[in-house]
Formats: structure tokens, sequence, C-alpha cells
């Protein structure tokens, strides 16, 4: 066969569906390419065939592939994903015993092939049929604290037009599945069950989708078919309600005073002698009268209140996990006030900040936080703090009980002049008291629900 013939036989094969004509004729102009050795034409060389051809094949060949996937994710993977692992055992049991059997004459081996492939055989005609639910997942409240409780119900009807068969229903939440078992159900005809989720521990559970099983006996055969989306359950971190300010240190509700003076504010401080420029609405004329000269007001300056809260997740800052949680939850508590009263708030960990625009929003962030044993500690955090957030009046750095006095001395100096500054370190157990490092007050927090008091003895 000559080389033209071959070549024009290859380009035949390469016009098939399946391949791109402009590859086809990439590759057909490749392999009829002559080959050159020092400048003089010769025959195709064999190394340079296959290595100019085989990036050009690549191309002709990738909507190949694209097909075979295709069809393989679209008939071929749901019908092989029915076989459960022991249904696979099984059959490759009976293929190896029908073969030892006919190689070495042993008639009990190809009996229990026989009877291997016949269970596989039965355990087709449990899956097979259709069934028609219309199925209602309704969890009664998506965000629920930790230790509340988290109650949800499935509905499950008939939409058929004949009888269904008793089958099962089986809902993922979380690691976990739970199984509910559906009676013999008559066209149109509602069956509901209700159920209680755990919420022992801050997390988002993922409750469903909810899917109708079909299975034999052995359990060799297992089909499937998915009737609901999944829901997210986020399980919120515990918080306390405190009385009156969010911690007991913003007396001033137009903000709190600085030692800054200003010709314009809130705050009254005193009266001096008229500038030219200065607003005459703030002159003093019982004043002026008196002493026969123009007086005006002097203000201090105001600090909207803008809570800053640093929260670490270092855990090796940390004596337990109850402890890290006790950390998020006294956060929590004390940003979920802040927001009630319409305050500023910012929230900074190592991952990242949180939304704080709503309390739901702050909270979910707040399940979500992992903690994890890095090497970013509070003293680095809180130096992100002072850069990211700088116009704030109040900061509070929460720890855990590892951290030293050292290091939160470092993070207090961070923080700029006029900034008040408080470290929430948590510590199982504790009785709740307070100290100071230089400006910075230290509240120890042994247990969540002394947060209110030592946040008033730190007012105090």
């Amino acid at each position: 066969m000559s080389r033209s013939t071959a070549l024009n036989r290859l380009a035949l094969r390469l016009r098939q569906p399946f391949v791109s004509p402009g590859a086809a004729h990439r590759l057909v102009a490749t392999l009829r390419r002559p080959f050159r050795h020092h400048g003089e034409r010769t025959t195709l060389h064999p190394v340079t065939l296959w290595t100019e051809a085989s990036g050009t094949a690549g191309l002709a060949l990738a909507p190949v592939w694209k097909h075979v996937t295709t069809t393989w994710l679209r008939f071929v993977w749901p019908i092989l994903s029915v076989v459960s692992v022991l249904g696979w055992s099984v059959l490759v049991a009976s293929v190896l015993l029908w073969l030892l059997g006919g190689a070495f004459g042993w008639q009990e081996a190809k009996a229990a092939a026989v009877a291997a492939f016949v269970l596989f055989i039965i355990a087709v005609a449990f899956i097979l049929g259709r069934s028609t639910y219309g199925v209602v997942l309704d969890l009664a409240r998506t965000r629920v604290a930790v230790g509340d409780s988290a109650v949800g119900s499935i509905a499950v009807s008939n939409t058929s037009p004949r009888p269904l068969l008793p089958a099962s229903v089986e809902l993922p939440v979380g690691s976990a599945t739970a199984i509910f078992h559906l009676p013999r159900m008559k066209p149109g005809q509602v069956h509901e069950d209700l159920f209680t989720i755990p919420t022992a521990r801050r997390a988002v559970i993922v409750v469903g989708p909810v899917r109708s099983v079909r299975a034999d006996p052995l359990h060799l055969l297992r089909r499937q078919v998915m009737w609901t989306e999944p829901e997210d359950l986020y399980v919120h971190p515990r918080t306390v309600v405190m009385a009156g300010s969010a911690a007991g240190f913003i007396r001033d509700l137009e903000g709190m005073p600085t030692t800054d003076l200003s010709s314009a504010d809130v705050s009254f401080h005193a009266l001096r002698d008229y500038v030219p420029g200065d607003d005459r609405r703030h002159i003093h004329w019982k004043t002026t009268a008196r002493t026969n000269k123009l007086m005006v007001r002097q203000f201090e300056e105001t600090r909207r209140a803008h809570l800053a809260i640093s929260l670490s997740t270092n855990t090796e800052e940390f004596d337990s996990e109850a402890e890290f949680e006790l950390a998020i939850s006294a956060a929590a508590s004390i940003g979920r006030q802040a927001l009630r009263e319409q305050r500023e708030l910012d929230v900074l960990t190592q991952q990242g900040p949180l939304r704080c625009e709503t309390g739901r929003s702050m909270l979910d962030d707040m399940t979500r936080i992992q903690g994890s044993a890095q090497r970013r500690t509070a003293v680095d955090l809180a130096r992100s703090l002072a850069d990211a957030v700088p116009n704030a009046s109040v900061v509070f750095f929460v720890v855990g009980s590892n951290v030293t006095p050292t290091q939160l001395r470092s993070a207090a100096a961070s923080v700029a002049p006029g900034v008040r500054s408080f470290a929430v370190r948590t510590e199982l157990g504790a009785a709740p008291s307070r100290a100071n490092i230089a400006d910075l007050s230290v509240l120890t927090l042994g247990d969540l629900d002394d947060l209110a008091i030592i946040l008033r003895k730190a007012a105090a």
C-alpha cells in the first residue's frame, strides 16, 4: 500500500462526526509534511511523525473523549451506581466460581456461581418500578441556638393514580441518616413524620435531600431517588442578653467624649473668646453681656460608639474546645447587644472580618468559625484590627486562658490613644474578676452567665 493511499484512508476515518474537521485537517497535514535532513527533502521520519502528530491527535480526539464522558455520566453510571459493594462482591464471586469450576471441574463451584447469579437477578426485581411521591421537607426554624429544639417534618403524598407499596425514605442530617418507613399508600394519601435534630454543639447542619430508597432484602442493589433540595440548619452559639448598655461602658447615648476640643458638638466643655470665623449661633449672650466681650461655647469632640471585637481562633491559645466555644459565645453576646442598641460593629478573626450588617448575619458567620492551630496569635490579630478599624471607640480582645499578660500588653499597645480597650479572657470554672494591665482592663470569664457581671465591673 502506498503512503498516499494510507494517508487518504486515515483522512476518511478522521472525518467521523466525533472529530472536528479542523483537527482532522491539521493531523493529515502534519502526516503529509516531508522530513528534511541537511536541507534536503526525505521520507517521513518515525520520530518526527510521533512528536508532531501526537499534539494534533490530542486535539482531534478531545471531542471523542467528551462524548464518551457525557455518555458515561448520563447512561452508564446511573446503572452501575445501583449495585452496592456487597452486590459487586457477589457478582465478582459468581464469575470467579464459574471460572474455577470450569477449569478444575468443580461442580460445587459452578452450583455456587449459579446460586449467586440467581440471587443477583432476583434482587433486580425488587428495584424495578417507578414511584411518584410528593415530598415536602419543613424545618420549623432554620436558625436555633445551642441547646434549643430543632424540629422538622416530612410530608409524603402519593401523587400517582395507583396504590404504592411500602417503602423507605431517608433523610441525611449532617453525617447521620434518619430512616422513615412509609406504609402502603392509596392515591392521594399523605403520610407525615416529625423529627428532632440534636443541637448540642455549634454547627451548620445540612438537612436533606429527602430520598426514597428501593433495595432487596440482602441489599445487593440499592436504588434511590432525590425528592427535595438540601437545607442548612444553623446552630448558633449560645448568647446571653445583658441589661442596660451593651457592656456597661457606653454612658453617653450621643457618643463618647474625647480630649479633643471642637467648636461644634454636643458635649459642652467651656467658654472662650470669640474668634473671627466662629459660628454666631454658639455665642453665649449672657456671658457676653456680663463681660462686655463676645464669648462662644467650646465643645469636646465626641466619637460615635463604634465597637470592634478581636476574636482569636488560634486553638493553641485555649485550654480546651469548651473554652474556645465560651469565647465565641462571649464575642457573639457582646456583638449582638451592640447591634441591638444600633451601634456600629466590626468583628475580626484570623480568617478575616465577619459580616455585621445584622445580628443574623453575624451569628451565621460565628457559626461557621473553625478553630485551628496557626502561627498568627492574638497579638497579630490585635494589630490587624487597629489597621482595619481605625475609628473604633471601644475594642474587645476575646482570648483564651493560655494568652500571657505580656501578650495582652502587646495587644493593648496597638490600640490608638483615647480608645477604651478590654480583654475578655476565658477560663472555664474561674470566678469573674477584673485586673488592669496599663490602660487595658482584663476581664476573666469562667461562665457565660457571668458576662454581665464582669462587664458591670468594667464600667465601675
